[in-house]
């Protein structure tokens, strides 16, 4: 079953780069007490995903704020060593966080997961954006498949 808003986030574990390597950070630690924009890619280093999804969220990080976001999270089906280089080479530092979801399972969770095999990616997340208040789902905006354009930043922060 897919997540719909009013929904709260399941228990779920990620995977993030700390000042010591990688660290697991369960999604309590991500939403719990705070406002938070959650946006997936279907994959770090892909062409959409680079230059267009990951990149709007950084460059509006102080629009979010300015209206009452906390925190920006960045998700996806990928290992966290492949997160933290995607972070390095996108210039991210404190305006997100980078999540691991090394095996999908969050995706799975909320009922958001891309069969990718097709394309040669296996498993993956389907791209959406989420507001998450407290762990519940306040907005939610899902592709459809090969679109871009309501998990975009300016699209959230037009329907904040």
């Amino acid at each position: 079953m897919t997540i719909k808003v009013g929904d709260k986030l399941p228990e779920a574990k990620f995977m993030t780069i700390g000042a010591d390597g990688p660290e697991p950070i369960t999604s309590a630690e991500v939403f719990n007490g705070k406002r938070v924009a959650l946006f997936a890619v279907p994959g770090a280093f892909t062409p959409t995903c680079s230059a267009k999804h990951l990149p709007g969220f950084k460059e509006r990080a102080a629009d979010f704020a300015a209206k009452g976001v906390d925190a920006i999270a960045c998700t996806s089906v990928n290992d966290v060593f492949v997160m933290g280089a995607w972070a390095k080479d996108q210039g991210v530092s404190d305006e997100m966080q980078m999540l691991a979801d090394g095996n999908g399972e969050f995706a799975k969770a909320i009922g958001l997961e891309l069969d990718g095999s097709g394309f040669g990616m296996g498993a993956r997340s389907q791209r959406y954006a989420m507001i998450v208040n407290d762990g519940v789902v306040e907005a939610l905006h899902v592709e459809e498949g090969g679109e871009f354009r309501v998990s975009s930043a300016d699209y959230v922060l037009d329907n904040l």
